[in-house]
């Protein structure tokens, strides 16, 4: 770079000129900044050419600038120049001795030099334009403004004055701003109704009219509304707002102690009777299983919990704890122990040995809580533990897996499936009429759930439910002696397929009334009249029902609020016949040769739903049919509903009221006839015709 004076740079500012509006400006110095000082000037133009004087690196003019620089790097240097006196505009109560007599503090031109052994290598020029700064007479306070409801009042009669006390910049209308500070930003005011401008009086008012040009009709179509009427009403508001969101904190949270609430509501944490938190364990948002996370009150919830095992596990806690029903009460949890049939869905085997093999009993494997409630508060409490015997020969990891359920009732009721038609997937309720009380007792329409053998005398039920088809199935072993007692077989496979439906009713509704048999309907079975012989003819068996399916029609009555109604009409059970053969296999694990060797059958079990259309509308009249000129569903007008208010059909309101109105309404007809002109004239003509 080549300056003025024939100066060759290795050195350059960046930037080289700068137009400061402020007290504080920087500027870099890259290359090789070795040896490198500075010097900075107050410099003026030449009138003649209108350019600035040549680098030097003695200050021409001793400036109010302080020049201060910092290595960055190698290469660079950070030169910062701040301004060494005040701002501050004079006045009457101004006690600052370097105060600006002027609005326009400080117009200038500065040069700072980077010099190298007395030789200027470059230059930087700043052009300084700095206002006087404006300081509030008054104490600043913390008080905001207070805006007024916007509904009902435009936003003041200057809208941009948003600071109490101050002066707005650009803000011409605001009374807080001196006439000396509105001279300098006089031509810059915002615009329009939020700078204050608002729209003169439109002519239609009464007081913009003069006495001079009054039109004729002004004093009788003028419009007198208050200033504050304006088209500008409620211009700044759209009717939302906006709530603050809590920013991030890296803080710790303060964990105050519980407080039990008196009445439970949903979501609050539930009490034991020691004031603690009844916990179950759950799994948190990070993936791991948190052991003591409170129960919430009407949060259902499922939760597995892995964990490895290389010893067995110390014994669980007594689980009969005394917990706040939320009523003034206490309700004690009830335990129910069951083993576990398959521990494949708990555990999972390492292949990794252990050195001692160890046997570890009762140990826990899935909790299933029960949680009874009526309105506010609990009735009762019912646990189902699972219990397992694992035997450790390697390491094994067990997932536990918890439940809870919050049923509505006491221990006996069970949930609807809907209000009052059936919701989908609730499942479809059964019943059975208990002739001694009169009183319907609900009974299961299950389906099977194979566990991980998929014998049916292992597999745990699951209710059918509403709206979904599906199928399952399990296996039953049968050896060529089972064969061999064909008809005993075919009992036995009927009767397996039949603990699926022990229900013998069915509720058409989702909600239905245990006491009143206008609420269900029978469940049919179709029977399949069959000759069969009743043993078994080498190794085979005919006519076993191997499938029990479960047919349900449904229709739709209605809708509430938009939700179409479904009820059930019909629930039909039938079998599926097919033959049973023993395979006889080459081998030691013949069944033909030894008879008590197993094989394994299936057996299945499904439920289809159908929607039936129902057609809700009227037959048609023949006069419809006919003369489609007055049918109100293909026409604008529809003349039969002239006197629709009097019909059966119209019912907002009572019939009778509707029917007192109308005569009503032909009173006054029959009356206005009578007294009007039509019957005076008819009257004077027969007065005239009798003289």
């Amino acid at each position: 770079m080549l300056l003025n004076d024939g100066t060759i740079c290795n050195v350059v500012f960046q930037p080289a000129f700068i137009l400061a509006s402020g007290p504080r400006i920087s500027s870099f110095l890259v290359g090789n900044v070795s040896g490198i000082s500075f010097s900075i000037s107050a410099v003026s133009s030449s009138n003649a050419t209108g350019s600035i004087p040549s680098s030097s690196c003695v200050p021409v003019y001793q400036t109010q600038w302080n020049l201060s620089y910092e290595l960055i790097g190698k290469n660079a240097f950070l030169v910062r120049v701040s301004l060494n006196r005040s701002l501050q505009l004079c006045g009457n109560e101004t006690s600052v001795p370097d105060c600006c007599q002027e609005p326009l503090c400080l117009q200038e031109t500065l040069l700072v030099s980077a010099c190298a052994d007395e030789t200027p290598k470059a230059s930087l020029i700043i052009q300084t334009h700095i206002y006087a700064q404006i300081f509030p007479n008054k104490p600043i306070s913390e008080n905001k403004t207070a805006i007024p409801n916007q509904v009902f009042q435009p936003l003041g009669s200057c809208p941009c004055d948003v600071s109490l006390g101050e002066c707005d910049i650009r803000c011409c209308c605001d009374q807080d701003c001196t006439q000396e500070v509105l001279h300098l930003f006089a031509t810059q005011c915002l615009p329009g109704p939020f700078g204050g401008s608002f729209s003169p009086v439109p002519e239609y008012q009464c007081s913009a009219q003069s006495s001079e040009n009054d039109p004729d009709w002004f004093p009788f179509l003028c419009v007198t509304s208050p200033s504050d009427n304006n088209p500008f009403l409620g211009l700044f508001y759209d009717g939302r707002t906006v709530s603050p969101k809590p920013s991030p904190s890296f803080q710790a949270p303060q964990m105050t102690a519980a407080v039990p609430p008196i009445n439970y509501r949903q979501g609050d944490p539930i009490f034991t009777k020691d004031d603690l938190y009844f916990t179950i364990p759950q799994n948190s948002g990070l993936g791991q299983c948190a052991d003591n996370a409170p129960v919430a009150f009407l949060e259902n919830f499922e939760s597995q919990c892995v964990r490895r095992l290389q010893s067995c596990p110390s014994p669980s806690d007594d689980l009969r704890l005394d917990v706040k029903d939320g009523l003034g009460g206490v309700v004690t949890v009830s335990v129910v122990d069951e083993a576990a049939n398959d521990l494949r869905l708990f555990l999972s085997n390492s292949l990794e040995p252990i050195s001692v093999p160890q046997k570890c009993d009762n140990v826990v494997v899935a909790l299933s809580y029960t949680l009874y409630w009526r309105e506010n508060g609990l009735t009762a409490i019912t646990v189902k533990r699972t219990t397992a015997n694992i035997t450790l020969s390697s390491p094994v990891s067990l997932t536990r897996r918890y439940s809870a359920v919050f049923v509505n009732g006491n221990e006996t009721s069970q949930p609807n499936s809907g209000n009052s038609g059936y919701l989908v997937k609730r499942p479809v309720i059964g019943g059975i009429l208990d002739s001694a009380t009169e009183v319907i007792q609900r009974a299961q329409i299950n389906l099977w759930q194979p566990g991980g053998d998929g014998l049916c005398s292992s597999a745990e039920l699951r209710p059918a439910l509403f709206g979904i088809n599906s199928t399952s199935g399990c296996v039953i072993p049968v050896s060529l002696l089972n064969v061999r007692q064909c008809s005993r077989l075919r009992e036995t496979v009927r009767a397996v397929l039949a603990e699926l439906v022990t229900a013998t009713l069915v509720s058409t509704t989702g909600n239905p009334n245990f006491s009143n048999l206008v609420d269900w309907v029978n469940i049919t079975t179709s029977l399949q009249n069959s000759s069969q012989p009743a043993e078994g003819i080498s190794g085979e068996c005919s006519a076993v029902p191997t499938h029990l399916h479960i047919h349900v029609r449904s229709v739709i009555m209605g809708r509430v609020q938009g939700v179409p109604q479904t009820v059930i009409q019909a629930v039909e059970i039938s079998f599926i016949e097919t033959t049973w053969r023993i395979k006889c296999d080459i081998g030691k694990m013949n069944p033909c040769v030894n008879p008590e060797i197993m094989q394994n059958f299936p057996v299945t079990s499904s439920v289809t739903f159908t929607e039936n259309p129902l057609n809700t509308q009227p037959p048609r009249s023949r006069f419809s049919i006919n003369f489609t000129e007055f049918d109100c569903d293909r026409n604008d007008v529809c003349w039969p509903e002239l006197a629709f208010p009097l019909t059966r059909y119209y019912t907002g309101e009572p019939y009778s009221q509707a029917l007192a109105k109308g005569l009503i309404l032909v009173f006054f007809f029959i009356a206005a006839s009578v007294l009007g002109t039509p019957w005076r004239q008819i009257r004077q003509a027969w007065n005239n015709a009798r003289l």
